[in-house]
């Protein structure tokens, strides 16, 4: 099959299409004819070498983390789908590379596609939608009336963090640029920072929830805004011993990790609040409750340009370039 993979760990490596073999398909796995996969940060960061800790690929590594397609085939223990099926999953993170042809994925980390989306809509969403529900649902526990700021509102996740943070009943600050105001109020924020123009700890507090995508700076002023007993959730890091013991890393590495973190764990501690580091997962079954949600109308794609599968360096340069509003989608077939 064609794939598009790197040859080695690098913020210079461009990557290349080229002939791959076929993937193994397992008797728990779904085999997927690949539509359209959608470009995150993270795949940049993995072609950096940036998670070479936590995520020991081994290289030439066939990049991307979501998609959408048609099931092919599936392994002796699927039953929950059948060839023909329209799906679309974020496969485990020891398995990704979406920007091919053909994935297996686990049957439990695959969903049915929304019936209101195309494909490209559609491969836009899982990692994102799913990173928006672990961080505000499962980790935050997000409830009706309460006050939430999601950092880069305009960004994948935010664009969808912002639709779930409205449907759960919260009130929704947002930081964005400028340009993207309107935009985020049309989204469902009801308190939009153009951080070009402000600043957000200075203007914001009280609030019950951060969601932090961002660094170190925006991480660390974000505790200013939360009321004791709010809890700051920051997918960009740093992560936690907590988070190292989950995925079972070596002590060494837990030791890194209780390091890196000591500094805004203790921080938090002081201001009465907690912080979670939270590193998304592959989890069908909260990819079918994200389906309702989009089929009902309470969740819509943000799909800001499609490349086709020649030009995913490209995709890969456009969302590096911090330009991308919502998400980029590179068009398989």
């Amino acid at each position: 099959m064609k794939a598009f993979i790197i040859d080695r760990y690098g913020k210079k490596e461009v990557g290349r299409i080229t002939e791959m073999p076929d993937p193994e398909v397992r008797d728990d796995d779904v085999l997927i004819r690949i539509h359209a996969a959608s470009v995150n940060p993270l795949d940049s960061k993995i072609k950096g070498g940036e998670f070479k800790l936590i995520l020991p690929y081994r290289v030439p590594l066939i990049l991307g983390n979501d998609a959408a397609g048609t099931v092919t085939r599936v392994g002796a223990r699927v039953r929950d789908f059948k060839p023909g099926d329209e799906v679309y999953a974020r496969p485990d993170d020891d398995r990704i590379g979406t920007f091919a042809e053909f994935i297996a994925v686990k049957q439990s980390s695959v969903a049915l596609k929304p019936r209101n989306l195309s494909m490209l809509e559609a491969a836009s969403l899982p990692l994102a939608a799913l990173t928006a529900w672990q961080t505000l649902v499962e980790t935050a526990q997000l409830k009706k009336g309460q006050k939430v700021l999601i950092h880069a509102g305009s960004g994948g996740v935010g664009t969808i963090a912002i639709q779930l943070a409205k449907h759960l009943g919260a009130v929704v600050a947002t930081t964005t640029s400028t340009a993207n105001i309107a935009w985020m109020k049309a989204l469902g924020a009801d308190v939009v920072i153009d951080y070009k123009q402000q600043d957000f700890a200075a203007v914001l507090s009280g609030y019950d929830v951060v969601l932090n995508s961002l660094g170190n700076d925006e991480l660390n002023k974000s505790l200013q805004v939360l009321k004791p007993g709010g809890h700051l959730v920051s997918i960009s890091g740093p992560p936690t011993p907590v988070f190292a013991a989950e995925r079972g890393l070596a002590w060494p590495l837990q030791q890194v990790m209780r390091m890196l973190s000591f500094g805004i764990r203790r921080r938090a501690r002081k201001n009465g609040v907690e912080y979670t580091f939270v590193f998304m997962r592959a989890d069908g079954a909260q990819l079918r409750e994200i389906t309702a949600l989009v089929e009902s109308g309470a969740i819509r794609p943000v799909v800001d340009k499609v490349f086709p599968f020649q030009d995913t360096h490209k995709a890969l340069a456009y969302v590096d370039g911090g330009r991308a509003k919502g998400k980029v989608v590179v068009q398989m077939l």
